[in-house]
């Protein structure tokens, strides 16, 4: 299993929310918890797009780094 890391912020928010019990920081958490999974999920992307074996599977993969990046078709190459 790999580690992630998050930033001091977040940390300090889910001790808060954990350990002092302060709900109403909720949205806060769930926002930076969110962008780090985007950020997860492009990077995984982006390495499967660098990987992939065979020209197929890496234009495949570089299609769908770019679709979730929101590059338009027309910026493309």
């Amino acid at each position: 299993m790999k580690n992630v890391q998050i930033s001091q912020e977040l940390f300090i928010a889910l001790m808060r929310y954990f350990l002092l019990e302060q709900e109403e920081i909720y949205p806060e958490i769930k926002k930076g918890l969110e962008k780090k999974l985007d950020a997860l999920v492009m990077r995984e992307l982006y390495t499967k797009y660098k990987t992939a074996p065979s020209e197929e599977e890496r234009e495949k993969a570089r299609r769908e780094y770019l679709d979730k990046r929101g590059v338009p078709e027309s910026f493309r190459w």
